[in-house]
Formats: structure tokens, C-alpha cells, sequence
């Protein structure tokens, strides 16, 4: 057990930086995180805006389907009604701090319906419900023309701060990881409140949960709209990131990438979505520089390593499932108890 933190009142104790190594670690981190655009290639810039993306993402399904217990397949749909709620209401005027909680809240509304099916299936059946919600809104997208642009897809206006328009990646850098950090802390102190804890009495014994005094209802719906929150703030900050959108970005496989993610980083933890955001983002661009370097000796290389990115997917779903269903978290803690015992052994 590591020593030198001692705790003086439960104040201290229920601290999320609890000791003074952790706060000196988040500080190097923050400071590192800030000065990123400044020391960051453009392309190291351009990669971290789409970790950020995803991370926000990855924290509302790990709350849905890693503290609840609730599996949801239409996580893509629900980032495409954020995206497609800013670029409304960018192009009537409306300012960006007010159209990216609006898309959050809009969206939540949305989880709420869609959640509905929860109250009387789950598991499998649970999941083909929420994947009959995402063709449904698959379908929106491309018949909508006059909100979302049809299959053409749509433009978003830039963000405008005060008449400062939030121009390239190191503009959208710090908005996107200004909202990765403050709704990482929210998830994180959602998951030790009362609702946090009633989430995981649902996904392990839904009717001792009950017997319990848990209100199943209320419960299962609050994880589904909590989830489509932060799902349609990421879809909201994609969509200024890109500035453009079509339909088929929002497909089932960015569903199975959130669902991989959250499996691969660890279920029910914060710091295991980010890892699972982190993870799922570089196989791919792995593949594409190993094809890419490879391709002076192997001209047909991108032409069989870059497809080969699904059954990467497919293969690592498998692979922590049976050899580390903790996901990398649990590694992660084994590497942090290895250094706390250090020189003895655990």
C-alpha cells in the first residue's frame, strides 16, 4: 500500500487529486496540454483535436454502457444530431457557446426516446432497439435536405467568440479540450453521487436495485440522456472542427469505434475512456504510416493494410474481451501498484 498520503477529514478523502504527487502529475499535464499548440506539429495539433473529439464522446457511452450496463448502438447518430443542431443554428446566428448546449440538450431529449425500449429489453435485444433508432436517424440525415443538407451534407459556420472567430486547430484545440476537461470531471464526480452509484446497482443486479429503492425508470433514462449528452457536445465541437459534414461520417462503424473504445480502455472508468479514445484513434493511423512507409518497397501495401483496419478493430474487441476484459485501466493500475511497492516486490 502506498504511504505518505494521510487523510485528515473525508473531505480530503473524497478529493480527485487526493494526494500531492497525483495534483503535481494533473499540473504537468495541463501545462503540457496548453502549451501543446505552440511546440505541436500541425499535424500532431490536427491528431490531438480528434482524440479530444473522441474522448468527450467515449465518456458519454462509458456512462451509458459501462456504469449502467446499457448497451447502445446508435452513439454515431446521436454525435450526427449534435453536428447537425450547430450548423442550424450556427447558420441563423446563433453563437457557439449557446448552440453546443443546446445540441447537448437536444440530444439528451433524444436519448430519453430512445432509451424507452430499456424499460422491458435488454442485452441483445436492447442493442437491435437502439440500432433500429440509429438507421432511423441515418435516415433523417439524408432526407432532411433543408436542415441537414441532404447527402450533399452541410456546411457549419465558424465559432465566433465576441467577434473573434475560432479559426484553425489551435483555436478549436483549446474549445475542444476546455470541454473534454470540464465534462471528464463532471463524469467523474457523477460516478461517486448518488445517480452514479444507482447506475452500476441497474448494470449488476437491476432487480436487487429496485428491491433496493433505485428507480429504474428515472435511472435508465438519466444514463441513456446523460450519454447522448456529452455525444451531442462532441458532435457539436466535430462539427466546428470540420466545418463541414456529410451523412455518412455518422455510419454504424463510429458506433462499433465508440463501443471498441469503451471495451478496449475499460468499462466504467474515466481514465479508461480516454485510453480507449486514445488507443482506437492511432491503430488506424498506424496503418495508414506503416502503409505509407512501406509503400517504396511494396507498391500495393495501402491496397492491403489499410482495409485491414476493421479486422484490427474486430481482433482487439476479441483479444480484451478474453485476455483483459479490465481493459487497458487494469494495466495501467498493475503498472502504478509495481511502482508504489517499488524495489519490493506486489
Amino acid at each position: 500500500m502506498r504511504t505518505g498520503v494521510f487523510y485528515e477529514n473525508f473531505q480530503n478523502e473524497e478529493q480527485l487529486w487526493n494526494s500531492p504527487v497525483k495534483r503535481l502529475w494533473m499540473l504537468a499535464f495541463i501545462c503540457a496540454l496548453l502549451t501543446l499548440p505552440f511546440w505541436g506539429t500541425q499535424y500532431i495539433l490536427a491528431m490531438a483535436c480528434i482524440v479530444g473529439i473522441h474522448v468527450i464522446a467515449t465518456f458519454g457511452l462509458n456512462l451509458t454502457t459501462g456504469n449502467a450496463g446499457l448497451i447502445s448502438l446508435s452513439h454515431g447518430a446521436f454525435l450526427g444530431v449534435g453536428c447537425y443542431t450547430v450548423a442550424y443554428l450556427g447558420k441563423l446566428g446563433v453563437p457557439f457557446y449557446v448552440t453546443i448546449p443546446i445540441a447537448g440538450f437536444l440530444t439528451a431529449m433524444l436519448g430519453v426516446i430512445v432509451g424507452l425500449p430499456s424499460l422491458k429489453v435488454k442485452g441483445i435485444y436492447l442493442a437491435i432497439a437502439t440500432l433500429a433508432a440509429h438507421f432511423i436517424l441515418s435516415f433523417v440525415f439524408r432526407e432532411w435536405t433543408p436542415v441537414t443538407g441532404g447527402v450533399q451534407g452541410t456546411t457549419i459556420p465558424r465559432a465566433n467568440l465576441f467577434g473573434y472567430q475560432l479559426m484553425g486547430d489551435k483555436d478549436n484545440f483549446y474549445l475542444i479540450y476546455f470541454l473534454a476537461i470540464v465534462l471528464g470531471i463532471a463524469a467523474r464526480n457523477l460516478g461517486r453521487t448518488y445517480i452514479g452509484r444507482a447506475f452500476v446497482a441497474v448494470r449488476d443486479r437491476d432487480i436487487s436495485a429496485e428491491i433496493l429503492g433505485v428507480n429504474l425508470l428515472k435511472t435508465k433514462l438519466l444514463a441513456f440522456a446523460t450519454g447522448a449528452f456529452y455525444a451531442g457536445v462532441a458532435g457539436g465541437v466535430l462539427g466546428y472542427f470540420y466545418g463541414a459534414i456529410v451523412p455518412d461520417y455518422f455510419s454504424l462503424t463510429l458506433s462499433i469505434f465508440y463501443l471498441a473504445a469503451v471495451i478496449v480502455g475499460g468499462l466504467g472508468s474515466v481514465l479508461g475512456s480516454i485510453f480507449g479514445a486514445l488507443f482506437m484513434t492511432f491503430v488506424p493511423e498506424a496503418l495508414r504510416l506503416l502503409s505509407n512507409a512501406s509503400s517504396h518497397w511494396f507498391p500495393n501495401a495501402a491496397g492491403l493494410v489499410l482495409p485491414m483496419g476493421q479486422v484490427v478493430f474486430g481482433l482487439l474487441i476479441i483479444i480484451f474481451l478474453v485476455f483483459e476484459p479490465h481493459g487497458l485501466t487494469a494495466n495501467w493500475r498493475r503498472v502504478k501498484r509495481y511502482f508504489h511497492l517499488w524495489p519490493f516486490k506486489t
